[in-house]
C-alpha cells in the first residue's frame, strides 16, 4: 500500500527571500565563515543558484550538525535545504520512503514510528538531514550488522554543477552514487532520496547495561556482542588510570517486542515522544569542562551506571540520542567551542587503541563525552568513513592545553595503524595525511573534475584539504 503524504507533509520552517549574508560555524563553533546564504523553497530555484554561484562556489548545508568546516564556504555560496522538507511519498507495506534532502532524521522517526518503521542508521543525533546523512554517510550504534546510511539509499536526485538533476542508483550510476555516499556535497546538491526503513514492533529498546572495569575489559565484552545485538556502544572513561584506564559502561539492545513492554506502555506502543529536558543558555566563558572537571564528570558517570543490569526498557531518544533532550547543549564549551575527533583503526592493532587512550589518559585531555564502537565491513563509497575495526570519538574543549601537538601525534598512530580520521567531524586534519587514510581519493578527485571540472561545489573543508 502506498501513502502520498505530499498534503500533509510536516509545515515547511521559515526561510528567507533571497540571498543574504551570514556568518556560520560548524556544531563545534569553531572556524566561523561569511558566506551568502540562500533558503530555497523548492527544488526549481536550486539550479539558478548552483549556475549562478561565482568563483566561490557552493555548498549545500542542512542542520548544522557536522562538527567542523565541510558546510560552509567563506566568500561564496550556502543553499540551506531545510525548508526543502517534504516525504514525498510512503510505501506502509514495505517500509520505503521518499524524502526531500531537507526532510530531518527527527522528521521521518515521529512519521514512521507510529507506522511501525525505523530508519535504518541513526547517528548520535536525529537533527540530521535525509541530505546530510548522505554527504557523511553516517554510521551508528548498528554499523556492524547494518552497515551505514547509504547501504540503505535505494535512489537519490542529485543535482549537478550545470544545474541538471540525475537520478542515481548503485546499480544505474554505481561510482557516481558511491562517490556521492560520503563525499561531503561535493558530487552536487542531493534534492531528495528513497530508502530502505526497518520493521519494528514498538518504539522502545530494550537494553543492557553494564560495567566493563578497564579497557581490555571493554574490548573483550563488546567483541563478544556482536552476534547478541544489533545496536552496541560503550561509553569510555579516557581520564582514568592504573587498573581503571579506559573504564567503561555498555549500552546494547534492540528494539523491545509488544509483549516485552510494560502493560501502561502497551497501550501506544509505537509512541514517538522523546522527552525535552530545557536549553542551555549562552556561556560567556569558556573552561568550564577542564581536567579536574572532567575527572568529577567520568567519575559520576560510571558509578551512576549499575554494576549489570538486564531488560532496561528505554525511548528512542534515551537510548540513540541522549544529548538531543538538551537543546544547544554545545553552548555548554563557551566561546571556544570544542572539537571531535574520531578515528577508526582495524581489527588487530589494539595496541594503537590503547596507546591513544593512554595518551589522553596522561594528558589529562578533559573528553567527557567519549564512545567506543565496533565497525562491520564498510561501504563502496569513495570518501565514507566506516571500515572493519573499532571507532572512538572523543570531544575535546578547543582551549584545552597542548590539543593541537596531542592530536596531531594520533593522528600519526592511526595512520601507522591503517586507520582513518572522519571528515564529517574533523576541524584540524593535516591534508597530507588524507591520501594515506582514504585509499580511494584519487579517483574520487578524478571523477568529480570530470562531472564538475570548475569546481562549483566548494567548502572550507574542501580548501584546507585539498579535496
Amino acid at each position: 500500500m502506498n501513502r502520498d503524504v505530499r498534503d500533509v507533509a510536516v509545515p515547511q520552517q521559515s526561510s528567507t527571500d533571497g540571498v543574504h549574508a551570514e556568518r556560520l560555524y560548524g556544531w563545534g563553533m569553531t572556524s566561523p565563515s561569511v558566506a551568502d546564504v540562500a533558503d530555497p523553497t523548492a527544488v526549481e530555484q536550486l539550479a539558478e543558484l548552483v549556475t549562478g554561484a561565482g568563483p566561490r562556489g557552493v555548498i549545500a548545508r542542512g542542520l548544522g550538525r557536522s562538527y567542523g568546516d565541510p558546510a560552509q564556504n567563506g566568500g561564496g555560496r550556502v543553499v540551506r535545504t531545510t525548508s526543502l522538507n517534504k516525504i514525498l511519498n510512503i510505501d506502509i507495506e514495505h517500509g520505503i520512503v521518499t524524502a526531500q534532502a531537507g526532510v530531518s532524521l527527527h522528521q521521518l522517526m515521529g512519521t514512521m514510528l507510529p507506522l511501525g518503521w525505523f530508519v535504518p542508521v541513526t547517528p548520535g543525533t536525529r537533527y540530521v538531514t535525509v541530505g546530510g546523512a548522505i554527504g557523511a554517510d553516517i554510521h551508528g550504534k548498528n554499523h556492524h550488522s547494518a552497515g551505514s546510511f547509504c547501504q540503505h539509499v535505494l535512489s537519490m536526485d542529485l543535482l549537478g554543477a550545470d544545474g541538471q538533476i540525475r537520478t542515481l542508483t548503485p546499480d544505474t550510476e554505481p561510482e557516481l552514487f558511491w562517490a556521492t555516499a560520503g563525499g561531503m556535497g561535493l558530487t552536487g546538491i542531493v534534492t531528495q532520496a528513497t530508502i530502505a526503513f526497518k520493521k519494528v514492533e514498538t518504539a522502545r529498546i530494550k537494553a543492557d547495561i553494564w560495567r566493563a572495569p578497564d579497557l581490555d575489559g571493554v574490548l573483550a565484552e563488546l567483541a563478544a556482542t556482536d552476534d547478541k545485538y544489533p545496536y552496541t556502544v560503550a561509553w569510555i572513561d579516557c581520564l582514568s588510570t592504573g587498573r581503571n584506564l579506559g573504564r567503561s559502561v555498555l549500552t546494547c539492545g534492540d528494539f523491545a517486542k509488544l509483549d516485552e513492554l510494560p502493560a501502561k506502555v502497551r497501550k501506544d506502543p509505537r509512541k514517538f515522544a522523546p522527552l525535552s529536558l530545557g536549553k542551555v543558555p549562552p556561556v560567556p566563558v569558556s573552561g568550564l569542562l577542564n581536567k579536574m572537571t572532567g575527572r568529577a564528570f567520568n567519575e559520576m558517570w560510571f558509578r551512576k551506571a549499575p554494576v549489570r543490569k538486564e531488560g532496561v526498557i528505554q525511548g528512542v531518544g534515551a537510548f540513540f540520542h541522549p544529548l538531543d533532550g538538551i537543546m544547544e547543549w554545545n553552548r555548554v564549551y563557551g566561546p571556544a567551542g570544542f572539537l571531535q575527533w574520531q578515528f577508526v583503526i582495524p581489527f588487530g592493532t589494539e595496541d594503537t587503541l590503547r596507546q591513544i587512550v593512554e595518551r589522553i589518559s596522561a594528558h589529562g585531555a578533559p573528553a567527557a563525552l567519549t564512545v567506543l564502537k565496533r565497525f562491520g565491513e564498510g561501504s563502496p563509497g569513495y570518501l565514507s568513513f566506516p571500515t572493519k575495526g573499532w571507532t572512538l570519538a572523543l570531544d575535546f574543549p578547543t582551549n584545552t592545553p597542548g590539543l593541537a601537538q596531542l592530536l596531531d601525534d594520533m593522528d600519526e598512530k592511526v595512520l601507522e595503524a591503517g586507520g582513518r580520521l572522519y571528515l564529517a567531524k574533523d576541524s584540524r586534519m593535516r591534508p597530507e595525511l588524507l591520501a594515506e587514510m582514504y585509499p580511494r581519493l584519487e579517483a574520487f578527485r578524478k571523477l568529480r573534475a570530470e562531472i564538475d571540472p570548475h569546481q562549483v561545489f566548494m567548502s572550507d573543508q574542501a580548501r584546507r584539504l585539498h579535496l
